[in-house]
């Protein structure tokens, strides 16, 4: 079956005027950055169709002049096919929004020749700025990717009853494409125990969300450090037998963490795979990492107190080596110090930008990051 990319114009290939958001002029023709390599990309290495479908308020009428319109609209269509971008169709709704016509997005009045059954909808895509895009992509079956800063965007959707969630919401082309191409990087690791039930949920292409509840303020605390700063989501609900101590909660929250980078990370092709030193006031902490697929730990750390929290200081040494060997990575930690606190939440905070470092994916170099082959 076909698939399709249903894409806006005004606020997703070239930049909306800020004041009367017409593109009424060749002077306010401004493209969205990034557009021209990554739809280009697209287009040579993936088999979606090109549809552009856009709401130009009134056109042909006295408040937007189609002798306006034309000529900032031919000149885009020609830039972009100089640099091998075609569309395959334009659809072009002219009405007012008080007009309620079914053409205008996020009514599908004007797409009836890819409601025929033969585009894979499910599997197509609608990219926009505008929330009107994200309910078009939820009237057509398709996925929605919502080019817009992610900060606020959930709770637009919630203000204004939408339940649909998009695949994705970034301001970069560039992410759009990686995603397309290479696919998310998202994993779920449920582990069950007669010690412990846990519940670890990561994205690493995310935007650092996390929520963590562990039973212990500590450990929740470091856990939300790698989320933060790695960029990724992150998830993690454990029930533990903490009426026992803290050995299990802690160890199988590591074993379940690491399945849960190995499997997210798939066949590692692209990573950067090596990823840092971090400072933290009094103390300097070094945590060098390798997605090599063989488990080793280097621990250079002392720590002079029992505990952190609630969360005994042998214990640190114990999540380490547990969550090297399940994710199969190599770890060197080393951190020298006075303050015990600043000592480990900067060994989490170096394991997190390393973490950063080396999922980072280059999709225009897409090959698997060893001399073996496989990693």
């Amino acid at each position: 079956m076909k698939r399709a990319l249903f894409i806006d114009r005004d606020g997703t290939l070239v930049v909306e005027p800020p004041v009367d958001y017409q593109l009424d002029s060749l002077e306010k023709l401004e493209f969205y950055p990034g557009v021209f390599r990554n739809l280009y990309f697209i287009r040579k290495n993936l088999d979606f169709e090109f549809v552009m479908v856009t709401n130009q308020d009134g056109l042909g009428t006295s408040s937007f002049p189609e002798d306006t319109f034309w000529p900032a609209h031919n000149k885009m269509l020609k830039t972009l096919e100089g640099e091998g971008i075609v569309f395959d169709d334009i659809l072009i709704d002219r009405s007012f929004p008080e007009d309620n016509s079914p053409n205008r997005k996020p009514r599908t009045g004007m797409l009836g020749n890819y409601l025929n059954g033969e585009y894979d909808l499910a599997n197509s895509y609608v990219i926009g700025d505008r929330l009107t895009d994200m309910e078009l992509a939820k009237n057509l079956g398709a996925k929605g990717i919502w080019l817009r800063p992610y900060d606020g965007a959930e709770d637009e959707l919630t203000a204004n009853n939408i339940d649909f969630s998009p695949v994705l919401i970034t301001e970069d082309w560039d992410k759009i494409t990686e995603y397309l191409y290479a696919g998310e990087r998202c994993a779920v690791v449920q582990r069950t125990t007669k010690e412990t039930d846990i519940y670890v949920e990561i994205n690493l292409d995310g935007n650092g969300r996390t929520s963590i509840s562990t039973g212990l303020g500590f450990f929740d605390h470091m856990l939300d450090q790698i989320g933060k700063h790695s960029g990724m989501d992150l998830t993690v609900r454990v029930k533990g037998d903490l009426e026992v101590d803290e050995h299990h909660t802690i160890e199988d929250t590591a074993i379940a963490l690491g399945e849960a980078l190995l499997k997210a990370l798939g066949d590692k092709r692209g990573i950067e795979r090596y990823g840092y030193t971090l400072p933290m006031d009094d103390c300097l902490c070094s945590v060098a990492l390798d997605f090599g697929g063989r488990p080793w730990l280097v621990w250079d750390v002392e720590f002079h107190r029992e505990k952190i929290g609630e969360m005994p200081t042998e214990m640190f040494l114990h999540f380490f080596k547990s969550l090297s060997d399940s994710a199969r990575m190599n770890l060197n930690i080393k951190a020298e110090g006075q303050n015990e606190h600043h000592k480990i939440e900067g060994i989490f905070k170096a394991l997190a930008r390393s973490i950063k470092m080396a999922i980072r994916r280059d999709i225009y170099h897409y090959s698997l990051p060893s001399t073996k082959g496989v990693i």
